[in-house]
């Protein structure tokens, strides 16, 4: 399938990042038409705020800090005193010890995907085993929680893929993924990148 150039992007395919050395791309790209859009969004309060905070982190912190090390100094950077964590339920000892550690710091808020107790059937809901009381996972409901308990910033921790779409959208604080759920890697979906095997199998599909 063919694109033209006001169709799509393909930065993963340069070779040799003009952008890294502030030059304009090469590739034919015009992005001089988004400069006074980003620039306005880069203009809000809320924003230049997270930009500030993310850039501190990483000047002062490059190649040092973990990514809960990064959560915790950007929370505390950015003037966080309340998180939220939605979970899933077969992580449920990883979240317990995330919020263990968060807890020296803030005022953390769990909350796990099978909350309401809600049976899939309740929304048709397609099941594993059709015959069986099976409990819904409820990202929706898990934002509305955390949006009522008024956290500053929640973290994903292995929601479904789908499942950590709509938590996002309904979640009226920031959100960040500390762990991505991949039930073949062990939570490490990067895992089939670096494996010639899982990307030969991918990429002949």
């Amino acid at each position: 399938m063919s694109y033209n150039n006001d169709e799509t992007v393909n930065c993963a395919g340069c070779t040799t990042y003009p952008c890294y050395k502030g030059e304009d791309c090469i590739r034919g790209q015009n992005f001089d038409k988004y400069r006074e859009a980003i620039a306005k969004e880069y203009e809000k309060p809320e924003n230049k705020k997270i930009l500030e905070a993310s850039s501190h982190i990483e000047v002062e912190h490059y190649m040092q800090w973990n990514r809960l090390e990064e959560i915790i100094g950007f929370a505390k950077q950015m003037g966080y005193k309340k998180l939220g964590i939605a979970h899933c339920v077969g992580l449920i000892n990883e979240a317990k010890v995330l919020k263990d550690i968060l807890d020296q710091s803030f005022i953390v808020c769990s909350i796990c995907c099978k909350f309401s107790g809600t049976s899939k059937k309740e929304y048709d809901l397609t099941q594993i085993r059709e015959n069986n009381f099976e409990t819904m996972c409820n990202p929706v409901g898990q934002a509305i929680v955390l949006n009522e308990l008024k956290t500053d910033l929640n973290l994903i921790v292995g929601l479904c893929i789908g499942h950590d779409i709509l938590f996002t959208q309904n979640s009226k604080a920031p959100v960040t993924t500390f762990i991505v759920k991949d039930r073949i890697t062990g939570h490490n979906p990067a895992a089939i990148i670096y494996s010639n095997y899982s990307k030969r199998k991918l990429i002949n599909k």
